[in-house]
C-alpha cells in the first residue's frame, strides 16, 4: 500500500496520518482529487481503528417529526411546507405521547425529534413536548430540536439562547442533533437557504449548547451545488469549533436527495462520492471521534461498505423517519436490531449498542 500511496502522491498525508500530525484544507482538497479508492479508505481506516478499533456502533432510535410546517423553505428541502399548504402538518402534545406508547414495549433509548420552524407554536408547546415524552419513558434519552430550531424558539420566548437552553434541559432535553449545519459557506446559504440561521450563528448555537454541558452532533449537507472547497471549509469550521469546545459527539455527512425539492435536475450523489466524503471527515475531523454512515440517506449497502471508510456508526432502528423520504429516499423507514447487526457483521466489524451519549448499552 505505502508504493500505491507514493504513485497516487497521497505518501505525505499518509506520513501526517501515521504521525497523527492534523491535515491542513489543501490535504483534503487533494483528497477528493484522488481516484484511487482503495488507498483513500486505506488512510481513513488507519484513523476509524485507532480511535473507535472493530467496533462499529448503533443505537434503538425512535424518529418523531412534529411538524414539517416551515416559513424557511429552503430550496434543498423536501419536507418544510407553507402554514395551510398542501401536505402540511403539526402534531399536538398529545399525538406526540400517543407515538411514545406506542413505542413503550420496544428497548428504545433515544427520541429523536425535529421538525420545521413553525410561525405559529408557542415557547410552552417545546417544554410541554419534552416534559410530555419524559412523563411518558422517564428513561429515556431525549435528543432534539437543530441548533436552527433552538435559535428560532429563543426568538419566539425572547430569551437568550443560554437561558431557553436552561428552559429545555429542565424539560427534558438531553442533547442536540446535527441538522440545519447544510454548508456553512455563505454563497451556497445566500442561494439555497438565505431565511435560514448563518453558518456562523448556527456554530454559535452549538457552542453555547456545548459550554452549558450539552452533548451535540453535527452535519453537513453535501451532493447540491457546493465545491470540495466548500465542503472543506465546513470541515475545517467544525474542527475549529471543537478545539475550542469539544461537544461535538458525531459527525454525519448527508447525502443530499434531490427528489420533490427546487434542485430536482441536480443528480443524486454517487457511491463514489459518498466513501470519499465519509473517509475525508474522518481525516479531516481529528478532534470528533464519531463518523455516522446514516443508513437512510446512504442506503444500507454504501453504508456498510462505509465501515471500512473510516465510518464507526451506522445510526439505528430510526422508526418513522420522514425528512429523507419525503425527498425520494428509497430506504426503508426502519430496520431492526437484527439488520443492523447483520450487516455489521458481514462488513467484518463488531456490532456495539450504545446509548446517545456512545456509553455501550
Amino acid at each position: 500500500m505505502e508504493q500505491t500511496l507514493k504513485k497516487t502522491g497521497l505518501y505525505e498525508i499518509y506520513e501526517k496520518v501515521l504521525s497523527e500530525t492534523r491535515l491542513d484544507p489543501e490535504d483534503g482538497i487533494k483528497l477528493y482529487s484522488t481516484d484511487n479508492l482503495p488507498a483513500l479508505g486505506h488512510l481513513a481506516n488507519l484513523v476509524r481503528e485507532r480511535l473507535n478499533g472493530n467496533r462499529a456502533f448503533y443505537i434503538y432510535n425512535q424518529h418523531i417529526n412534529y411538524s414539517n410546517v416551515c416559513i424557511n423553505l429552503c430550496r434543498f428541502c423536501a419536507f418544510g411546507k407553507g402554514k395551510g399548504k398542501a401536505g402540511a402538518y403539526e402534531m399536538t402534545v398529545d399525538e406526540i405521547a400517543e407515538k411514545i406508547r406506542e413505542r413503550k414495549d420496544e428497548p428504545v433509548t433515544e427520541v429523536h425529534i425535529v421538525g420545521g420552524i413553525h410561525p405559529d407554536l408557542p415557547y410552552d408547546y417545546y417544554l410541554d413536548m419534552l416534559k410530555t415524552v419524559k412523563a411518558e419513558r422517564p428513561e429515556i434519552h431525549i435528543q432534539a430540536f437543530t441548533c436552527v430550531e433552538i435559535a428560532h424558539i429563543a426568538h419566539i420566548a425572547g430569551k437568550s439562547i443560554d437561558e431557553t437552553l436552561q428552559d429545555l434541559t429542565a424539560a427534558g432535553l438531553g442533547s442536540i442533533p446535527g441538522g440545519g449545519a447544510e454548508v456553512f459557506s455563505t454563497r451556497i446559504r445566500e442561494k439555497l437557504c438565505p431565511e435560514k440561521l448563518s453558518g456562523s450563528e448556527w456554530l454559535e448555537v452549538a457552542k453555547t449548547a456545548h459550554r452549558a454541558g450539552i452533548r451535540s452532533n453535527a452535519t453537513m449537507l453535501y451532493g447540491h451545488i457546493e465545491t470540495v472547497e466548500e465542503r472543506i471549509e465546513h470541515m475545517t469550521a467544525l474542527r475549529e469549533a471543537q478545539d475550542e469546545t469539544g461537544g461535538f459527539m458525531c459527525f454525519i455527512p448527508l447525502a443530499f436527495h434531490p427528489g420533490n425539492t427546487n434542485l430536482d435536475r441536480v443528480s443524486p450523489t454517487g457511491g463514489v462520492d459518498d466513501l470519499k466524503t465519509i473517509a475525508i471527515s474522518r481525516l479531516m475531523l481529528d478532534n470528533i471521534r464519531h463518523i455516522k454512515a446514516y443508513w437512510v440517506m446512504l442506503g444500507p449497502k454504501v453504508a456498510q461498505i462505509a465501515l471500512s471508510f473510516g465510518a464507526d456508526d451506522l445510526d439505528g432502528t430510526v422508526m418513522e423517519e420522514k425528512i429523507t423520504h419525503m425527498a425520494g429516499a428509497d430506504t426503508a423507514q426502519a430496520m431492526s436490531r437484527e439488520e443492523i447487526e447483520h450487516l455489521i457483521r458481514q462488513a467484518g466489524r463488531e456490532p456495539v449498542e450504545r446509548d446517545t451519549l456512545y456509553n455501550i448499552i
